[in-house]
């Protein structure tokens, strides 16, 4: 393993809205999954690092079904499925299923001029975001140990 190191990047700057705050975030740690999967080898990209099984696809893969769940109210039926990749996927299908994802997110996000209305799955708007900004931190530091696991490879 080649021990490669980046220097972390602070917050991101963000407008001034309760709206712009919460999206700047949940942005930010969207890139931030991203690129712990972006450049690892195919061979590795779904390999557990974990005993739960647990891998940097899988993470990426469940993250979009995440964010379709509580924003596009898809429904989810079976969640341990969410953070298995199918077979055919590859680290470049995913990532771009995530980005569609974010994409059509963010167009949801957009179109709401009041955080404290209902989202399709809560009661509040910024509830929804609050969630999606701390179940994507939570697997963006799983995704910093996977990685890590993987090639050394460290910070953003």
């Amino acid at each position: 393993m080649s021990a490669r190191r980046k220097r972390d990047i602070g917050p991101p700057s963000t407008g001034p809205g309760e709206k712009d705050v919460l999206v700047g975030f949940l942005d930010y740690l969207r890139a931030a999954v991203a690129a712990k999967v972006d450049g690892v080898p195919e061979t590795r990209a779904r390999v557990p690092g974990v005993p739960s099984g647990t891998n940097l696809l899988g993470l990426v893969g469940h993250l979009a079904a995440v964010e379709r769940h509580w924003l596009l109210g898809e429904k989810v039926t079976d969640w341990k499925a969410t953070f298995h990749p199918a077979p055919d996927a590859t680290t470049a299908t995913v990532l771009a299923a995530y980005r569609e994802t974010i994409a059509a997110t963010n167009d949801e996000i957009a179109s709401w001029d009041d955080l404290s209305g209902a989202g399709p799955r809560s009661a509040s708007r910024r509830w929804t975001l609050t969630h999606l900004i701390e179940e994507t931190a939570r697997h963006a530091g799983h995704a910093d140990i996977l990685r890590e696991l993987t090639d050394g490879s460290t910070g953003r």
